[in-house]
Parts: C-alpha cells; sequence; structure tokens
C-alpha cells in the first residue's frame, strides 16, 4: 500500500493546493507559509519506498538503526471560506537523472495525489513554481499562471499581477512546465479537475545558485490570498525577502563590471516595462549564465569561494 491515510476529513468542496521543491523554492516557501497561516492537519502521506532512494542512513552507536526518506504528506483544513487540502513533497521522483520529475514514477505520484482529491471532493487545484525571465531582483515578481481548461482564462486575467504564461513576449503561445507542477495539471484534466500552475518570476542570473528567491514567493502569497480568501501575516516573508536581496546585492557587487553592465540593463527594462511580461532572448540569457559560470569557476579572476 502506497498511500497512507491516519483519517478522512469532511470537507465541503476543497481546494487542493500542491507543492515541490523548484528553482528559488518559490512555491515551496509560498505553500509552507499558507499551511503555518491557517494551522493545518496532517492527515495523510505517500510511503517513500517506491519513489525515492534513502536521503540519511542513520546509525547508533555503529549500527544501522534506520533510514530517512522524503517525506509526501498532506494536510488539511477547514476556514471560514475555504476548506483546504495541502499537499507538500520534499523531492520530486526523479527518472534517468533528469532535474525534475519524469516518466512512470512522476506519473503515479501524480495519480496518488489525484486519487486523495477526488476521495475528498476538491474541486480545483493550485501547483506553484518558478518562471525564469529577464526580470531584475531590485523590481517586484509578476506572476505567470497556465490553467488546464480555457473556461478560466478570464478569471485569471482578472488577477492582480498576474499575465498568461502563453501571452509572455516570445513563447508564441506555448511553453512548458517542467516536474509535477505541470504533471499534476494534466492528471487533473484528465479527471475533470480544473487546476491552475502560478509561477512566480525569478532573475535569469539566479536561477543556477542554490539560494531561496522569497521575492517571488511573497508575490504568489499576495494572490493565493485573495484566490482563497484568507488573511496571511505578510511581515516573516517581507523581511526574509528584503534579507535575501541584500545578499544578493553584495554578490552583485562583486561581479565583473562587463557582467554588472547586462543585469544593468535589465533593471532599466525592467523598469521601463513594469506593466509588462518579461522575457529574455535565448542567446542573451545563455550568454549571462555562461558569463556568471565562468566568474564562479574564477576564470575571470572571480573569487570562486562566493
Amino acid at each position: 500500500m502506497t498511500l497512507k491515510l491516519t483519517k478522512t476529513p469532511e470537507l465541503n468542496n476543497p481546494i487542493l493546493i500542491a507543492c515541490w521543491p523548484g528553482i528559488g523554492n518559490i512555491g515551496l516557501l509560498a505553500v509552507e507559509a499558507i499551511k503555518d497561516a491557517v494551522g493545518e492537519e496532517e492527515f495523510g502521506y505517500i510511503e517513500p519506498w517506491d519513489f525515492f532512494y534513502p536521503k540519511k542512513v542513520l546509525f547508533r552507536d555503529g549500527e544501522l538503526v534506520g533510514l530517512e526518506f522524503p517525506s509526501s504528506k498532506f494536510y488539511f483544513k477547514k476556514t471560514e471560506k475555504t476548506d483546504l487540502v495541502i499537499f507538500i513533497g520534499e523531492e520530486q521522483p526523479v527518472w534517468d537523472n533528469k532535474p525534475y520529475a519524469e516518466g512512470i514514477k512522476a506519473y503515479q505520484m501524480a495519480n496518488i495525489v489525484m486519487d486523495v482529491a477526488q476521495k475528498l471532493g476538491c474541486q480545483r487545484l493550485y501547483t506553484s513554481g518558478a518562471a525564469v525571465t529577464s526580470i531584475h531582483h531590485s523590481v517586484k515578481s509578476k506572476i505567470w499562471a497556465v490553467p488546464n481548461n480555457p473556461a478560466l482564462l478570464p478569471e485569471i486575467k482578472g488577477y492582480k499581477n498576474t499575465i498568461l504564461m502563453s501571452e509572455v513576449e516570445g513563447v508564441n503561445g506555448q511553453g512548458t512546465i517542467t516536474g509535477l507542477n505541470g504533471l499534476l495539471l494534466g492528471v487533473a484534466a484528465k479527471r475533470g479537475i480544473d487546476g491552475i500552475c502560478i509561477m512566480g518570476e525569478i532573475p535569469v542570473y539566479l536561477q543556477g545558485f542554490p539560494v531561496l528567491y522569497p521575492k517571488a514567493s511573497k508575490s504568489i502569497l499576495e494572490l493565493m490570498s485573495v484566490i482563497l480568501e484568507i488573511e496571511i501575516d505578510m511581515a516573516d516573508i517581507t523581511q526574509f525577502a528584503e534579507k535575501t536581496e541584500q545578499e544578493i546585492n553584495l554578490l552583485y557587487d562583486k561581479l565583473p563590471e562587463d557582467v554588472k553592465s547586462q543585469l544593468e540593463d535589465l533593471r532599466q527594462q525592467s523598469e521601463i516595462k513594469a506593466d509588462e511580461p518579461h522575457k529574455i532572448t535565448e542567446e542573451d540569457k545563455q550568454k549571462i549564465i555562461d558569463d556568471i559560470d565562468k566568474f564562479f569557476q574564477g576564470k575571470d579572476g572571480g573569487d570562486s569561494s562566493l
């Protein structure tokens, strides 16, 4: 048995919010904040054996006493306006060394999550993650949204600070969402459940760094608080975002002048086109990434210990 439910909560047309780690842990930070804000209760989990290798082997007095696996847990909360089901996975099941979930294991996990959603009568699904684009880290992150049902388009167009991913300049009405954030939308659509993936913008030059990006998480939280009709105290995420930006600025100041010049161009574009979706050409994107990679490898005289 892969799914373990400790109880079956009685909920009224709940909304499912599902999340896994990703670039900048943008979606994960937002969903964790929602979970903490509503005061959730755990009611089940997906057993890890079929999906993950152990992330830690535990020893005591020279003897192996256990294995620690990534968790995949379900929570619920009845709120005044909306009942919630929250799923948070510590890792996505990967296949063939791909960076994101793909293949049969990912499909199996997506279906288990949707089995629980259907059992509890969920009428809507939200997933969240990162939108890598030409935004500068000094400006507010927009939200890119992708629905699994065209009937949701008018609703999304009414959201503040939100654009349809298909309308972003340069994507030609198409795009992809890697991993379970996108796969779950497809599985939900096959079961007749509406879903929307909401993604917070993160600067292209930060995508390869193992850093959190709470500024984008805050944008997601602001939108979700409206959608869910719940109050979320933004003080902690705001403070976290400000601290993170200060740390990014310290690193930013140490970049070579030619790299910094490219990023300053992004800043100006972001400020001039504040009301437009941000997009960067693949050529410019790759040049920025290559230049920064060279810097951190010490090839341009930079301090590779940063």
